[in-house]
């Protein structure tokens, strides 16, 4: 049997700079590759892969588990004017989230920690 290293979402971008900083300036990633065409970020053992592509790419959406969501909303929320962004919420399925479109892409990221019973 193998081991799986990571498992990384690869998002499809029309502006592959203002999504890099969007990670970078948000989330606090590490830039690890930022070419013309493709970029990688890095965080706590994560990879996220962001490559170019044109404006009719299809959707998609990954989930960032993490903890302290209510602390990461507060230090991130000033930097959210004119993103699509749901504030921080619980559901019934035992997890308080967050949910924002990521800029320039189709990409819908869930930010979510689960709730203490």
């Amino acid at each position: 049997m193998y081991k799986a290293i990571y498992l990384s979402p690869m998002i499809p971008s029309y502006n592959i700079r203002e999504t890099l900083n969007f990670f970078v300036g948000l989330f606090s990633f590490k830039v690890v590759m930022d070419e013309d065409n493709y970029a990688i970020v890095f965080k706590d053992n994560h990879l996220i892969h962001i490559l170019n592509a044109g404006e009719n790419i299809g959707e998609m959406e990954f989930y960032l588990e993490v903890d302290e969501i209510d602390n990461l909303y507060d230090t991130i929320k000033d930097k959210l004017t004119g993103l699509k962004v749901k504030p921080p919420f619980d559901r019934d399925y035992g997890m308080r989230e967050f949910h924002i479109i990521i800029p320039h892409t189709k990409t819908l990221m869930f930010v979510g920690q689960e709730l203490h019973k």
